[in-house]
């Protein structure tokens, strides 16, 4: 069951939008003035998660499945998380020097892109689910995140054994295939994907969302 914005406003009659976050927010959640994203811990939007630990090269796998998946059609978004300080703007820039000078939020546009930033407290973990919030959910097809491996999503671990690291995945009901170079020692629990081939893992993720839009249309 999904719900209108002016039936999720209705159900948060009375209540404030801080207490909102922290109650009705991990089931009903609203990106602007879009339908909602998150109800009873399903997400409206196909979201596939890449998981690995560090250096197994989810990123440059991405960065590669992307065009992959483009030249299918797919209009994708990327979520990715980092455990590091980061600067996306560059010192010396109005943007940047807005930011310095103390505000929460900075928000840049042109024809070309738009650009958002907001400051954190260098503590609290951002959620999925709220970070899904910001985006235009109207213009893409399919959310790739990179990381956040303890969130409950689809995901592919990405694995090179050479690197002598443990699967991630074990048991894991919420991962659905292997991305690695080489097979593991008497691993046979998911599909593997063959790491350094994008277009065999692109066909794969095809595959994937094809079911997951028809289990979508009978709910």
């Amino acid at each position: 069951m999904m719900f209108s914005m002016q039936e999720t406003i209705r159900v948060s009659v009375g209540i404030t939008r801080p207490m909102l976050r922290q109650s009705l927010f991990r089931h009903i959640l609203w990106s602007g003035n879009q339908r909602v994203v998150f109800v009873s811990g399903r997400f409206s939007i196909p979201v596939l998660g890449f998981v690995a630990v560090s250096g197994m090269g989810k990123t440059t796998l991405l960065s590669r499945l992307i065009p992959q998946l483009r030249k299918r059609g797919l209009r994708c978004a990327v979520i990715k998380h980092s455990h590091h300080d980061f600067e996306i703007d560059r010192p010396g820039k109005d943007s940047h020097r807005l930011r310095e000078a103390g505000a929460g939020q900075v928000l840049l546009a042109s024809p070309h892109r738009t650009f958002w930033v907001q400051e954190g407290d260098g503590v609290s973990e951002p959620g999925l689910a709220d970070l899904l919030g910001h985006l235009d959910l109207e213009s893409i097809d399919l959310v790739l995140v990179e990381g956040f491996r303890h969130e409950r999503l689809p995901k592919i671990e990405i694995h090179r054994p050479e690197l002598g690291m443990p699967l991630l995945c074990g048991d894991d009901p919420d991962f659905i295939a292997l991305a690695t170079d080489a097979e593991p020692d008497g691993f046979s629990r998911l599909p593997l994907l063959p790491l350094n081939e994008p277009d065999t893992v692109a066909d794969f993720v095809l595959g994937w969302l094809t079911r997951w839009r028809s289990r979508s249309s009978v709910l």
